[in-house]
């Protein structure tokens, strides 16, 4: 790597310090450091959309919207958690960069986590969005676990076959634990599932969008109606905040 490159570079021990850390009316604490091109009232907004009653699952987090996110690779880095010097922060972007970058990256600060979310591989509002929120969805769900009420939901799905899934992993352990009725598989199909639904339920609250923009080529997308079903049910356990609206809306074809 150039010099010139590695001069851009820093670690996220040294981001953490720099960057001053605001928090959300929600209490998400968050922080925007370099050229990272992004409106401040459009960031708010997507922060503010995490409901009260889910964010205080996530006050030992603190999301870092960067340039970009690159892992130094060294010794056991794929098998263990990231520390503050593993992770270098861009300060702008590169082509170079670009291509070594991450979507984020989760850093272990000791009482602490840092989420680096590399906001300028982010393409649009909703690319950006959806990134914080999958986030968000996977931490809540390690802190809080998976509601009774939506494993029985999705495994009901399951069993009566309904189409799809909403992310490849989700697809591939629900097929693991029907097919070889593996309980491993069918709580991780559960978690996986209701870390889904929830970025999906926050997508919907923060940008109205078609349910088709979430397609990708891998596994075929959960039936419209058994979505429907799941994000009515997080609906119920995390109700908005106030001046966002949860709504679902049908096209006639």
């Amino acid at each position: 790597m150039s010099e010139r490159v590695q001069s851009q570079l820093i670690t996220a021990s040294q981001v953490a310090r720099e960057a001053p850390v605001r928090q959300g009316s929600n209490g998400v604490c968050y922080a925007v450091y370099g050229e990272a091109k992004l409106a401040g009232a459009d960031l708010e907004q997507i922060i503010n959309t995490v409901p009260a009653a889910m964010a205080d699952a996530l006050k030992r987090k603190a999301y870092y919207f960067v340039p970009l996110a690159i892992a130094e690779m060294r010794g056991d880095l794929a098998t263990r958690a990231n520390t503050p010097e593993d992770i270098l922060i861009s300060s702008d972007f590169t082509t170079e960069l670009g291509d070594r970058a991450s979507c984020h990256r989760n850093v272990d600060f000791g009482t602490s986590e840092g989420v680096f979310i590399s906001a300028r591989l982010m393409h649009d509002r909703f690319a950006l969005a959806f990134e914080f929120f999958i986030n968000v969805g996977h931490a809540f769900v390690d802190q809080a676990g998976v509601p009774e009420s939506f494993s029985e939901l999705v495994w009901k799905q399951a069993q009566a076959d309904v189409r799809g899934e909403t992310s490849q992993d989700a697809y591939d352990s629900r097929k693991q634990a029907r097919t070889n009725n593996d309980e491993k598989a069918r709580s991780d199909f559960a978690a996986l599932a209701f870390a889904d639904a929830i970025a999906i339920y926050l997508l919907s609250l923060a940008i109205d969008f078609d349910y088709a923009e979430l397609r990708e080529r891998e596994y075929p997308l959960l039936a419209p109606t058994a979505l429907a079903e799941r994000l009515k049910l997080v609906a119920q356990l995390f109700p908005p905040n106030s001046g966002y609206e949860f709504a679902i809306k049908y096209r006639r074809r």
